[in-house]
């Protein structure tokens, strides 16, 4: 309830009046103390009866745009270890793609450099280009791209134009 009254008070769709900032400032401290109120760790209260599941992680892995000083344009390639019964399994997975990447890049010649987030910073000729090396990377580490592992991107599309 706080947040939705917090961005009607803003009325902005991107939050300028009041601020991302001071909007997840608020919003984090009434979670924390309606917690407190309820005796509850923070993340039982958030979680609730799925308190004890971790999320699959999102891990940046290919750096572009702002975040890297490289040819290529969208911000940030990311993997999601979806197959992972576990997070630790899930964290295993998402490790093993990330040394393969390092492993088929440098095989081609490229930039093994990591950028502000990182990820590897490569100079590719294209955006696809960056996908393709990501899906080399993740059947090399013996998994199924778009089965055990789901590719996410953060493209950052206000920098773009």
């Amino acid at each position: 309830e706080i947040d939705q009254a917090m961005l009607d008070v803003d009325g902005t769709n991107n939050k300028s009046k009041l601020g991302a900032n001071a909007i997840l400032g608020v919003s984090l401290s009434v979670a924390k103390a309606a917690a407190l109120a309820m005796d509850l760790p923070l993340y039982k209260y958030l979680g609730g009866v799925n308190a004890h599941i971790l999320p699959s992680p999102m891990m940046n892995i290919l750096n572009g745009g702002k975040h890297a000083d490289n040819s290529v344009d969208l911000q940030e390639f990311m993997i999601m270890p979806i197959g992972a019964s576990t997070f630790s399994e899930a964290l295993r997975m998402g490790t093993e793609v990330f040394h393969n990447l390092k492993t088929v890049l440098k095989k081609d010649g490229l930039n093994t450099a990591v950028g502000d987030e990182g990820g590897f910073a490569p100079d590719l000729k294209t955006n696809e280009d960056a996908i393709k090396y990501i899906i080399k990377a993740i059947e090399k580490a013996g998994f199924k791209p778009g089965k055990d592992i789901y590719i996410a991107l953060d493209p950052a599309a206000q920098f773009l134009f």
